[in-house]
């Protein structure tokens, strides 16, 4: 009897323990013309799971940007996709996503970055660095893991690669020509 009752008292924690993982990562507040972003969490996820995500957004004009908080030329443009963001994220057929691909041991320093830069995309980390060289040829062959990168994908089909930084008018253009 003891050890079942052990049993439950285990199975409880666990269940707690998951459902406080399923509370939102992200709460905007608009806040004096300016949103906000709290995070208390983000999301780790493998190239699968990241995978069948874009599928998922098959309905949607998807901006996928792959960046870090070490990479300079990242760190550059990402008020200006915070800008287009902005200007893109009342459409339904728009979404942008942001994938991490700091380590999964630098989860709190991402978290810190998403405060302080106040990004207002969706956020993932992509915690699959040891099989780079697997998942990067399936987002582009000529792909040579060089950061940032953005992908666009309309209806579930990559449309357009752009390997390096990105300007706030090419970003735009990009989306505004193909976002019908």
């Amino acid at each position: 009897m003891k050890n079942f009752l052990s049993l439950i008292a285990l199975i409880f924690s666990v269940s707690v323990c998951f459902s406080q993982e399923s509370s939102p990562v992200y709460k905007e507040i608009p806040h004096q013309n300016e949103e906000m972003i709290l995070v208390n969490d983000i999301p780790m996820i493998k190239y699968e799971l990241l995978e069948q995500k874009i599928k998922e957004e098959k309905d949607v004009f998807l901006v996928l940007n792959f960046w870090s908080t070490t990479c300079a030329p990242c760190v550059k443009e990402l008020p200006d996709f915070m800008e287009v963001n902005k200007k893109f994220k009342a459409n339904p057929k728009f979404k942008m996503l942001l994938v991490s691909l700091d380590r999964a041991k630098d989860k709190d320093r991402v978290i810190q970055f998403i405060k302080n830069k106040k990004l207002t995309a969706e956020v993932v980390l992509l915690d699959d660095i040891k099989r780079m060289n697997t998942w990067i040829p399936k987002f582009e062959k000529n792909w040579d893991g060089n950061i940032p990168v953005t992908i666009f994908y309309k209806n579930g089909e990559k449309i357009h690669f752009n390997d390096g930084e990105m300007s706030k008018e090419e970003l735009e253009n990009t989306i505004t020509k193909n976002l019908n």
